[in-house]
């Protein structure tokens, strides 16, 4: 009961911030627009076997599915948890981490679809108005299956995703699962030039640090992560 007053909380507080900043009604909503989108950059990523699998690719695909009706006109602003809701509802229980500990609860997974969403938009030059990133790093080299400093963690009314199209023509997310492996797309009406991440990273203490620059050397994010003894 207080956890869903904190919540209810914490989005009147962000509606208050989007009234008070204009960006209350520049939120995406579900377009049947007959746009013809030409060009596409597009990423995959593995999806790695643990316990909760099945219900992981349940609940990616029901994100997937929610996200690819959206697009993304000049201006308009992508907002994962408005876009997919509260995970309480619909959504499965899988492996997620929670106060810094990996536990098995409702929404599991979905952060590896806020994941590539972020992780492509800095390809393609997107501008990222919030991000955040996971506490921990739980992977080794082998089983990591998306570059570290690219995640983007989701608490439902506390961290979101939310991304600015800052182009002058329409995008849009496209999202599906094939053979075990996450694929998108960001489909434009222009062509968009792709930018070539760097990533540094250096160890600070107990934590790991990771910048993202582009080839201008323009620092796109930094995160930090507390270090684990034990991997996954």
């Amino acid at each position: 009961m207080w956890r869903q007053f904190k919540i209810r909380l914490k989005i009147a507080n962000r509606f208050r911030t989007d009234l008070f900043n204009k960006d209350l009604f520049k939120y995406a909503v579900v377009s049947n627009d007959n746009l013809h989108f030409d060009y596409e950059i597009s990423i995959e990523q593995e999806i790695k076997k643990n316990a909760g699998f099945e219900n992981k690719l349940y609940n990616l695909e029901l994100a997937a599915k929610k996200i690819n009706q959206y697009v993304l006109k000049p201006g308009q602003i992508f907002s994962f948890f408005k876009i997919i809701g509260n995970p309480k509802f619909h959504f499965k229980k899988s492996r997620t981490i929670v106060n810094n500990v990996i536990v098995e609860d409702v929404g599991g997974g979905i952060c590896q679809v806020s994941g590539i969403v972020y992780q492509i938009s800095l390809i393609a030059g997107l501008e990222i108005l919030e991000r955040h990133n996971h506490s921990i790093d739980i992977y080794t080299e082998e089983t990591r299956f998306t570059p570290l400093g690219t995640d983007a963690t989701i608490v439902y009314g506390y961290k979101d995703l939310k991304i600015k199209n800052n182009f002058s023509f329409p995008v849009k997310f496209q999202i599906h699962i094939k053979e075990n492996s996450l694929h998108i797309k960001l489909l434009s009406t222009q062509s968009i030039q792709k930018k070539e991440l760097f990533f540094e990273s250096a160890i600070n203490g107990n934590n790991i640090v990771v910048n993202i620059f582009d080839s201008d050397r323009k620092l796109l994010n930094q995160s930090k992560y507390k270090k684990m003894n034990h991997h996954i």
